[in-house]
């Protein structure tokens, strides 16, 4: 029996998990800015779940979930960093008060809500770190910029994370999933209230997707969240986990990519040290 703390469960992945965790029986603190969605779990689960408002970007909330944890539950085991949004518009079109929201949750109140933690997790052997991440976190696409840097953000440092916490028996696991049938494309979508025509043949098309495939996604959020807890339970999870085909696509062009360039500059872009001559100095 693991108890978890999963940020975001108001919909979505996170609420999709936070249903599953409690329904295998293990302890739950559920957060979200409003514990109305979670109301319904606690009442089917009195014994395991605990439910606590928590806004990711406001100080100390964090702190007080994780003591809920450690008082309800004796301890944590589980940190999922799921609270965050998205953002499209070209880079030029997005305000500062239209983007950087979205950084504060995806970025900041992950950072956070780690920081707090990590003190009640380093306690506990097998205890896992699950950032969630996106398709978007692997690759750059015309209209989803500042969204692509927030979760670019989230890839770095988890990776640092890994690191510094192996040795503690700690593991992080970077969740990047595709298009999966949520909330996401919709209550979870920022657009930017500009737009500049220069860039029609580009950043339009991600506002489109959005109006079309919104409710339409072929991911199943289930079977995403069974892959998830899978990785978790993990004796060797894995440091990078994309979910679903289009989020696998995306890893392999990108790698695919990465290795062309790599290969059609080796030769001029490693010849950039001292010269062995230079380096020696005078008799």
């Amino acid at each position: 029996m693991k108890t978890w703390l999963i940020t975001g469960c108001s919909s979505g992945l996170g609420r999709q998990l936070a249903e599953a965790v409690a329904a295998r029986g293990d302890r739950l603190v559920a957060t979200a800015r409003s514990t109305d969605s979670s109301k319904t779990l606690c009442e089917r689960y009195p014994e395991t779940v605990r439910a606590i408002s928590v806004d990711v970007t406001r100080a100390g909330d964090a702190a007080k979930a994780v003591a809920l944890a450690e008082s309800a539950f004796g301890g944590l085991d589980v940190l999922v960093n799921n609270a965050g949004f998205g953002f499209i518009g070209a880079i030029e079109e997005g305000e500062p008060g239209e983007y950087r929201p979205m950084f504060e949750v995806n970025l900041f109140g992950l950072i956070e809500t780690t920081r707090a933690a990590l003190p009640a997790l380093r306690k506990r052997a097998g205890a896992r770190i699950v950032n969630l991440s996106s398709g978007a976190g692997i690759a750059g696409s015309a209209g989803f910029g500042f969204y692509n840097a927030s979760k670019f953000a989230v890839e770095g440092l988890s990776e640092a994370l890994a690191q510094e916490l192996r040795p503690l028996g700690v593991r992080v696991i970077i969740v990047e999933p595709g298009p999966f049938r949520t909330a996401f494309l919709g209550r979870s979508m920022v657009t930017a209230a500009r737009e500049i025509s220069a860039y029609a043949e580009t950043v339009p098309a991600r506002r489109q997707y959005r109006q079309t495939n919104d409710g339409r996604q072929a991911g199943d959020p289930a079977k995403a969240v069974a892959v998830m807890l899978q990785a978790v339970d993990a004796e060797q999870p894995p440091l990078h986990l994309p979910i679903g085909p289009r989020a696998h696509a995306i890893a392999e062009q990108k790698l695919d990519s990465f290795r062309a360039d790599l290969a059609a500059w080796r030769d001029v872009s490693i010849a950039t040290d001292f010269d062995a001559r230079s380096q020696i100095g005078p008799n």
